[in-house]
């Protein structure tokens, strides 16, 4: 599952993770959004992600987070990719 990171952020209060590395986030990030960088959180999302609530994940341009929210829905959590990631908040 997709959105956009103009629907995304019309929906208010929710769970969004930035999976780039720390310097990029700290250089820009979307609004309400946690910093956890991809490998961190794929070698220990069951330390970062609950099963029962949803999760939207952006990386630079969509790409990462497209193969991270693939592989984490897999295991069974609710993670939506935003599509064109940071870089189209940047555009946008």
């Amino acid at each position: 599952m997709d959105i956009n990171v103009k629907d995304l952020l019309s929906l208010g209060n929710v769970n969004i993770i930035d999976i780039r590395d720390k310097y990029k986030y700290e250089m820009g990030h979307l609004p309400n959004s946690i910093n956890i960088p991809y490998m961190i959180l794929m070698n220990n999302y069951s330390g970062f992600l609950d099963k029962n609530k949803v999760y939207y994940i952006y990386c630079q341009s969509g790409v990462m987070s497209k193969m991270g929210t693939s592989f984490l829905n897999k295991l069974g959590y609710k993670v939506i990719n935003v599509i064109g990631g940071y870089d189209s908040y940047k555009i946008g």
